[in-house]
């Protein structure tokens, strides 16, 4: 741990505000994210003193908890944001709800009106912790600065194990500028006995003999194994007993896509062999996912014939919302290390041959279709984008039909090379999760994925990315839609566009007016050679590409329906 720019010694009586200060620098803290105002203004006057404590001033508090949330995803530590009382700490809450979901580490510090204040409806005064109690792993309110020491150390080790997540900090305005004397403590297991990490071994006799016996296994990986921070282990055990690996959206990158027993993501815009394999298999080991409604479609029709195991570190997770014929609460890695030495190392080539079938369907159905067509499609780009990056550059992806083509169309070959918005789907995520990301990782190549929909919700966050001058490249997929709701509304709604034509601003003067260079791609002979510029140019550059208006994403499950009722292509939708 750095101690250069430690301040404060044991016994030191001190204003609260550099008491934060002092509390971020040992647990590692090097970026926080963030926004000033009247509440919260004593911590930045502290934070002056602390040079150590690299500072990024966001647009909008939103991109603070966005940006922390992409710190958060590339570093594997916990992300840091900043906001004052009242509407800046309301607007953290789109990225608190969007970190909950997806299990990202946060430590959210807000100002708070003075404490003789609260509950009198003060300027800018909010009841930030009955605000923000649903979408945090938990919050706290100070008001007194004796209480900051416990509650920080406290906040950085519940969102970090476990299951992580966000949580709050509220520090009322007196509690900032009260003193105190500093005592830092020592580590301490909050969680003790609260978080099982192993499998019984009763368990792990139970898991391998299904296994073992199995004709059909398929292996379900999902956010948590790649929160483990080990795709070996799980690769591993694909590969000693033959078996067939698919990856949720958010576990993408967590095994390298050209391994030969990668067959795809599962889901609403899933491939087709991910999702014809739960109702056929025998066996289905479910490992740090929760079978969202995305993933398995109508519950009711998920693999009814299966013996599911499900292994995540969450316990309500077990039966929220598909029964498992055996539950196992553990740690992703720890568990299947427990496992791998009592596997029988087998083949299973005839029915790894099944999904050989139906991958060969999808590439004649849709693969060929998108990526031979003569209009430039986003599955072109994204292709090319993957190629031109050696398959290693760090995807950020937006929400939206681009999203789908992020996850589709790039062959991830690197580990935690993936990151996106997939509980709570919030598009505008990309901008500042991927500036984010690039904070925290300067070495990574990072290229966001948007579409013309979601950049303009956040684009507010150029002017932090030129502020920093941040190597980040923006991939533009321009459409002039709000793509996947025009889809369905084609699909599904008469072809009634309804609100979803965008007339969008001019990309290239933005992007001026920022101090961005940028350029517009209309045709596919023109797709790598601005990708090659892109990559050659230093500093922040985007890349416009006028993609097919009316593209749809395919294969596809309408809402409501099970894993049988995909549709594969759009002629699929005439029989």
């Amino acid at each position: 741990m750095n101690t250069k720019f430690h301040r404060l010694k044991e016994g030191d009586k001190v204003q609260g505000a550099e008491i934060v200060c002092e509390c971020l620098v040992r647990q590692g803290i090097k970026i926080i994210f963030g926004y000033p105002g009247g509440a919260n203004i004593p911590i930045y006057d502290a934070l002056y003193r602390y040079p150590s404590l690299h500072h990024v001033l966001v647009r909008h508090e939103q991109g603070a908890a966005h940006a922390a949330e992409g710190y958060a995803w590339a570093t594997g530590n916990v992300g840091v944001c900043f906001t004052t009382s009242g509407p800046g700490a309301t607007n953290l809450v789109t990225g608190l709800a969007d970190a909950m979901l997806d299990s990202v580490p946060l430590v959210c510090i807000t100002g708070q009106v003075p404490s003789g204040l609260i509950g009198t409806d003060a300027f800018q005064e909010t009841d930030v912790v009955g605000v923000t109690l649903p979408v945090t792993k938990h919050n706290y309110l100070i008001t007194r600065p004796e209480e900051i020491v416990s509650v920080i150390h406290e906040a950085f080790y519940i969102a970090s194990h476990g299951r992580p997540g966000p949580v709050l900090i509220d520090i009322a305005k007196d509690a900032q500028t009260g003193y105190a004397v500093f005592h830092y403590p020592r580590q301490q297991d909050y969680l003790k006995e609260k978080v099982k990490m192993k499998a019984t071994d009763d368990e792990v006799v139970k898991i391998t003999n299904l296994l073992n016996s199995a004709q059909k296994p398929l292996i379900v990986a999902g956010h948590g194994m790649l929160l483990s921070g080990d795709g070996k282990t799980l690769l591993a055990i694909a590969e000693k007993q033959d078996i067939p690996v698919t990856l949720t959206q958010l576990g993408l990158s967590t095994i390298p896509t050209n391994h030969r027993l990668y067959m795809g993501m599962p889901g609403m815009h899933g491939n087709v062999a991910a999702n014809r394999a739960p109702n056929q298999c025998d066996v289905l080991l479910a490992v740090g996912m929760r079978f969202h409604d995305r993933v398995t479609g109508e519950v009711a029709n998920y693999a009814p014939q299966a013996k599911i195991i499900h292994i995540d570190i969450d316990p309500s997770e077990i039966g929220k919302n598909v029964k498992p014929y055996l539950g196992v609460v553990g740690d992703a890695k720890t568990v299947l290390e427990q496992i791998l030495p009592r596997l029988k190392s087998k083949k299973n080539q005839e029915w790894l041959s099944q999904f050989t079938a139906w991958k060969n369907e999808e590439k004649v159905k849709v693969f060929d279709k998108e990526l031979k067509s003569k209009k430039l499609k986003s599955a072109q780009v994204v292709e090319m984008l993957s190629e031109e990056t050696n398959n290693s550059a760090t995807i950020v992806a937006d929400v939206g039909q681009n999203q789908m083509y992020a996850a589709r169309y790039y062959s991830y070959r690197s580990y935690n090379s993936h990151f996106t918005s997939g509980g709570l789907g919030t598009m505008g995520f990309a901008l500042p999760a991927g500036m984010g990301a690039k904070s925290g990782d300067p070495e990574r190549e990072v290229w966001i994925v948007i579409g013309d929909g979601g950049i303009q919700m956040t684009l507010q966050e150029l002017a932090t990315i030129v502020q920093e001058k941040l190597d980040l490249k923006i991939a533009l997929l321009n459409n002039n839609y709000l793509g996947m709701v025009r889809q369905w509304q084609e699909l599904f709604y008469k072809g009634n566009y309804s609100e979803v034509k965008l007339k969008n601003p001019n990309f290239q003067k933005l992007c001026e007016g920022f101090g961005i260079p940028s350029l517009k791609v209309t045709n596919q002979n023109d797709v790598r050679k601005a990708i090659r510029k892109a990559r050659k140019t230093k500093g922040p550059y985007l890349v416009e590409f006028i993609v097919e208006a009316e593209e749809n994403v395919f294969p596809m499950i309408p809402a409501g329906a099970g894993l049988d009722g995909m549709i594969v292509c759009k002629e699929d939708m005439k029989k």
